[in-house]
C-alpha cells in the first residue's frame, strides 16, 4: 500500500517532457505584483477593456441563445467568414471559410493543435528565441525537439541571423515555427528577411507555422504574413488572434488559416483539446474584425503614444531600451543599472519601486543568453505608465 502522502510507484507523476516546466513566471509575477501592491507591467493584457460595440454583440449574443451550447467544431460561420474576409481584404490571401479556417480556444491553443498535429517524436522544430513560453511546451509534448535560433541585439533592435537559420536546418527538420511581431523583443521581420525564411522553407520541404497575434500592432514597418511568398500558401499555418488586437484577452478567440489539408490535420488534435470555446464571443469577434480602418489606425496610435511614454521614462531610469517595431512589450537591458541577473532584479523591483517585470531569461533555452534583459508591458492605461515611469525613475536614486 502507497503511504499517505506518497506518489504511487518510482515514476515521477509529471510527463518527463514537461518536468523542465514549472509554474510560469507569469502567475508567479502576478501573483508578486497582488502581495506587494505593484503595477503589473509584467504580464500582458490590457487593464481596458476593448470596444463596447463589441461588448454588445457578445452580451446579445448570450441573450438570444447563440453560442451557449456547443458552436459547430470549425467555429460559428460568422466568424469563419470574417476571419477569411480579413485576411482577403488586409493581405491578399484568399481562404475558403469552410475548409481552411478554423477557430481556436486563443492562439495558445492554436499554436498547440499545430504541432500535436504536424511534430512526430524526433522532428526538429527551429523557434526564434527567445520566444514565448508556451512554443517550448508545446514542441516538448508533441515529442519534438527544440532548436532556438537566437535573435540578438544590434543598433538599438533585435535581428534574426539568416546564415544561422539556414544552418539549424537539419534532415530532421520538420518545422520552422515564426512569431511575427515578435514577443518578447518587438522585432518586426522584414519583407526581405521573410523572403529567405521562404525559401529555405521551400528549398527543403519545409512546414511554416506562424504566430502573428500581434499583427495590428506594428509601428515602424509592415507586417506582411509569411503566407504571401511563393510557394507558401500550401505549406503555411497562420495564427491570429482577437485578445491583442481588440483587448478582450479573457475571451480567448483565436484561429488558424491554412490549406486544406493542414487545417484538417489541426483540427484532428484540436477536437481533443478543448473541442470547442468561447461560443458567444465567437459572434462578437466576427463583427470586431469588421470594425472599419479607423479603430485599427486609433488602436495602433494609442499604443506608439504609450509604447514612447514607457521607453522614456525606463530611460530615464537608468535602462538601456530597445524600442519595439511592433507588440506591446519592451525589452531593456538592466546592465547600466549595474545589474546582471533579470531573475534577482525582477523578484526585488516591486520591493524597490512597486512595479513588477518579466526576466527575458525565461524565453531562451541558454539562459545566460537573456540574463541581463527585462521585459515589459506598455498595454496600461496612461496614468499607469506615468506612476510606473515615477516609480522606476527612483532606482537611479
Amino acid at each position: 500500500m502507497t503511504a499517505p502522502g506518497r506518489a504511487p510507484g518510482p515514476r515521477p507523476l509529471l510527463n518527463r517532457r514537461l518536468a523542465e516546466f514549472g509554474t510560469t513566471i507569469f502567475a508567479e509575477m502576478s501573483a508578486l505584483a497582488v502581495r506587494t501592491g505593484s503595477i503589473n507591467l509584467g504580464q500582458g493584457f490590457p487593464d481596458d477593456d476593448g470596444p463596447e460595440e463589441v461588448r454588445e454583440v457578445a452580451v446579445r449574443a448570450l441573450r438570444d441563445g447563440r453560442g451557449n451550447q456547443y458552436p459547430p467544431g470549425p467555429g460559428v460561420p460568422e466568424l469563419r467568414t470574417a476571419v477569411a474576409d480579413h485576411q482577403r481584404d488586409r493581405y491578399g490571401l484568399d481562404h475558403d471559410p469552410d475548409t481552411e479556417v478554423l477557430v481556436t480556444a486563443g492562439a495558445t491553443e492554436a499554436i498547440a493543435a499545430s504541432l500535436l498535429a504536424l511534430v512526430e517524436p524526433g522532428d526538429e522544430v527551429i523557434a526564434l528565441e527567445p520566444y514565448y513560453d508556451s512554443y517550448a511546451a508545446c514542441i516538448a509534448m508533441a515529442g519534438g525537439t527544440r532548436v532556438p535560433v537566437t535573435l540578438r541585439p544590434r543598433d538599438g533592435a533585435y535581428a534574426l541571423d539568416l546564415d544561422e537559420l539556414r544552418d539549424a536546418v537539419t534532415d530532421r527538420t520538420r518545422v520552422i515555427l515564426l512569431n511575427t511581431p515578435h514577443n518578447p523583443t518587438g522585432t518586426v521581420l522584414t519583407r526581405a528577411e521573410l523572403a529567405v525564411v521562404a525559401e529555405l522553407a521551400v528549398e527543403r520541404d519545409l512546414l511554416v507555422v506562424t504566430d502573428e497575434v500581434y499583427e495590428h500592432l506594428v509601428f515602424d514597418g509592415e507586417h506582411t504574413p509569411i503566407a504571401t511568398f511563393p510557394g507558401m500558401r500550401e505549406r503555411t499555418v497562420t495564427i491570429g488572434s482577437a485578445g491583442k488586437t481588440f483587448s478582450f484577452t479573457g475571451w480567448k478567440v483565436g484561429w488558424v488559416t491554412a490549406a486544406p489539408g493542414l487545417v484538417t490535420a489541426v483540427r484532428s488534435a484540436k477536437q481533443f483539446l478543448t473541442y470547442v470555446a468561447s461560443g458567444p464571443f465567437q459572434y462578437a469577434v466576427a463583427e470586431a474584425l469588421r470594425l472599419p480602418d479607423s479603430y485599427f489606425a486609433d488602436f495602433r496610435a494609442d499604443m506608439l503614444a504609450k509604447r514612447d511614454l514607457l521607453a522614456g521614462g525606463l530611460e530615464r531610469a537608468g535602462f538601456k531600451v530597445f524600442r519595439p517595431a511592433g507588440t506591446y512589450f519592451i525589452t531593456t537591458d538592466i546592465r547600466p543599472l549595474g545589474e546582471g541577473d533579470g531573475f534577482a532584479f525582477c523578484r526585488a523591483l516591486p520591493e524597490r519601486c512597486g512595479v513588477v517585470a518579466i526576466p527575458n531569461a525565461v524565453f531562451y533555452d541558454r539562459r545566460e543568453q537573456g540574463a541581463p534583459f527585462v521585459r515589459f508591458a506598455f498595454c496600461k492605461r496612461t496614468e499607469v505608465l506615468e506612476e510606473a515611469a515615477a516609480r522606476l525613475k527612483t532606482l537611479g536614486v
